[in-house]
């Protein structure tokens, strides 16, 4: 029996790369947030969900990433962009396919700025039933210098928010990576 689109709880998963050097993967926070959702919320209910997966990039404060900007050209922001665009796409694809795989309904997108502005953003202009987000799990002087976007989407999303702690034995040698 096929679910009305009206009745399908829609849910959106924020995602983004692993900051982890030469890792160039989902972060463990949001495949551990992905699989959480799956095994606590979706379980065998595939028709009944839907699962809209944003993954956030955030620019390059002058435009260059490991580039010397002495000898850049016109060129190269064509390529940093496309690169950037080409590693979101790698990043949407990883949890598309995965939804494909079990017959989970998904929709992904890729949107530019801050992560927490524009999540709630998404939030406001899509209206999910609920968005979940994995989180690193940083203690209080970790925040103070990286600051905590599901902080803030917990506070000010406009939909019930559920956070995702990644386990301790996911936890990289530097806590700050993901």
């Amino acid at each position: 029996m096929a679910t009305s689109e009206a009745s399908v709880t829609r849910i959106m998963v924020a995602v983004n790369e692993s900051t982890i050097k030469g890792y160039p993967h989902a972060s463990i926070s949001s495949k551990g947030a992905f699989e959480w959702t799956l095994q606590k919320i979706v379980m065998s209910n595939t028709s009944g969900f839907k699962l809209l997966f944003l993954h956030v990039q955030v620019p390059d404060e002058d435009g260059f990433d490991d580039m010397d900007s002495i000898y850049a050209s016109p060129e190269d922001f064509k390529s940093l962009k496309s690169r950037d665009r080409a590693r979101g796409l790698r990043l949407l694809e990883f949890f598309v396919t995965r939804c494909h795989e079990i017959g989970v309904a998904c929709e992904a997108w890729i949107k530019k700025g801050d992560p927490k502005e524009v999540i709630c953003h998404e939030v406001k202009r899509i209206q999910p039933d609920l968005l979940v987000l994995g989180s690193r799990g940083l203690g209080p002087f970790q925040r103070v210098f990286v600051g905590t976007v599901s902080e803030f989407c917990v506070k000010h999303a406009e939909c019930p928010v559920v956070t995702i702690k990644r386990r301790l034995d996911e936890t990289p040698q530097d806590p700050v990576d993901d």
